[in-house]
């Protein structure tokens, strides 16, 4: 008996050995190299998987980024810091990382514009529109359901009391889910220096568009006309800006008569006339709000209630008589 007990467990040692040696055989045949840097990659990585970077996750895109020379500042989460230690490891340069955060083209809350129903069902934009519930007149604009805060994995974006989607831009970090989630395509990822923004998306012309929304834009080409750097046109009634040509100057913002156009800068300076002012009057021909005063030879005056601070009137000035001060003291002069 002791023989046979004996006997099968050096069968059983012996088979274990065999089949031991040929998994390490075939391990070694079948084995798959993985880069050491893809896990290096992803312990630089925020590990949010929120898919910013165009990949289904942080793995995804580490590998893509080493197999496929994928851009080290593809990450928005991570920012320039991220991107300066993945090139490190790739060995690549950081390129350009510029941030971009988003941008709602709606500002029509519920005491600013008409709400065509009463809707109960499913607190989800997208839900609402699959069954035709849009709650507003206007059927370009937020459904103000908060589906784009749900799906921010950062907490960047709220409904305030009127029901208008706000996004923290200091908790952003343009990854782009919002954008995805927006059954209206209302939401744009744009560069987070741009500050001059038309939140409006409505499509209708003047009246129409008026009369379901204090706020939206009537397609009077105000902005278009008066903005010194072209950088804005008209698409289908309505005005879209150019972020590439924008420089901020706030013109459209305060010449747009419904509001439409928001200026994000939180201070601006102010325009000064100096001593030097022969009072030739170009200064007072540019300005876009009217802010600048005076009879011909003499010395101009500018109204610091209205002026925009938009700098036209500096360029403008043949004696270099002006000079922008305020916000963050003196800003600039004309030399």
């Amino acid at each position: 008996m002791e023989s046979v007990v004996l006997k099968s467990v050096i069968a059983l040692t012996a088979l274990a050995a065999a089949f031991g040696a040929v998994l390490a055989v075939a391990s070694r045949i079948f084995a798959v190299y993985r880069d050491p840097r893809v896990g290096q990659i992803l312990e630089c990585l925020p590990n949010a998987n929120c898919g910013g970077c165009g990949f289904p996750g942080c793995q995804a895109y580490a590998e893509a980024a080493v197999a496929r020379g994928e851009p080290p500042a593809a990450c928005p989460p991570g920012g320039e810091e991220v991107a300066r230690k993945v090139a490190e490891i790739l060995g690549a340069d950081v390129g350009e990382h510029v941030r971009k955060v988003a941008v709602v083209h709606c500002k029509g809350g519920r005491s600013t514009s008409v709400q065509s129903i009463d809707y109960e069902g499913i607190r989800d934009c997208r839900a609402a529109i699959l069954v035709g519930g849009h709650p507003k007149a206007c059927v370009f604009g937020c459904l103000g359901l908060g589906t784009c805060a749900a799906v921010c994995p950062f907490d960047a974006i709220e409904l305030d009391d009127e029901g208008v989607v706000q996004v923290d831009i200091e908790k952003c970090t343009g990854c782009g889910k919002c954008v995805e989630a927006c059954p209206v395509n209302i939401i744009e990822l744009v560069p987070v220096d741009m500050k001059v923004h038309i939140r409006c998306s409505s499509h209708d012309k003047g009246k129409k568009a008026k009369s379901v929304c204090d706020v939206a834009c009537i397609g009077c080409q105000m902005c278009v006309k008066k903005c010194p750097s072209e950088a804005i046109h008209m698409e289908d009634n309505l005005a879209v800006i150019d972020y590439e040509k924008c420089t901020n100057c706030g013109v459209c913002a305060a010449v747009c008569p419904t509001n439409a156009i928001i200026d994000d800068v939180q201070k601006r300076p102010v325009a000064l006339i100096g001593s030097k002012c022969e009072g030739v009057g170009e200064c007072a021909k540019v300005c876009p709000v009217k802010a600048i005063s005076g009879e011909e030879g003499e010395r101009h005056e500018v109204d610091r209630e209205k002026c925009i601070g938009c700098g036209l009137c500096l360029d403008a000035c043949p004696t270099r008589a002006i000079t922008m001060v305020g916000a963050l003291g003196l800003q600039k002069g004309r030399n």
